[in-house]
């Protein structure tokens, strides 16, 4: 059996984008940190969001139904760390300019990429939430450079440097 160290020492050496997770609906405005994003299909286009089911406002998540994935430029690390943080959900709002899509979950102006997202279903395993969620409308920003996060530190995809 892998040890719960070993499996996350390895995690940590996966890059992955930075996302802030929101939404909004009856359950209220609420919003996370997360990672654990990637694409299932593009027919219909299809995102799944990883949120640990222990986080308080987990169940506002299901019963809102929606999210807005804010895939974070390479100068938003800030925002990561806000929205990682023990603040409430309206002092996270504070910080970031907001606007909203079609579903109505909170969308960062200057995200790199905004999906609109409607859970169309969740499956509990283990510690976590996995939504599927089809994308309703994007929203694709100005900045050509990405927040990433590898080896439990933050880093910048914005050199323009591509490799053969």
């Amino acid at each position: 059996m892998v040890s719960v160290t070993d499996f996350k020492d390895a995690m940590a050496k996966l890059t992955t984008a930075v996302h802030v997770i929101t939404t909004n609906g009856v359950a209220g405005r609420h919003g996370f940190t997360a990672s654990a994003v990637c694409s299932v299909t593009d027919t219909p286009p299809t995102l799944l969001v990883c949120m640990n089911t222990n986080i308080g406002f987990y169940d506002n998540f299901v019963k809102n139904g929606v999210l807005m994935v804010n895939t974070l430029t390479a100068e938003q690390s800030h925002l990561s760390n806000t929205f990682a943080s023990p603040l409430n959900s309206d002092e996270r709002f504070e910080h970031g300019t907001w606007d909203a899509l079609t579903t109505g979950s909170p969308m960062l102006t200057d995200a790199l990429i905004g999906f609109d997202c409607k859970i169309t279903e969740i499956k509990e395993v283990g510690t976590h939430g996995v939504f599927i969620c089809e994308i309703i409308a994007i929203r694709q920003g100005d900045s050509d450079g990405a927040l990433t996060y590898f080896n439990r530190n933050y880093h910048k995809t914005d050199d323009g440097t591509t490799l053969a």
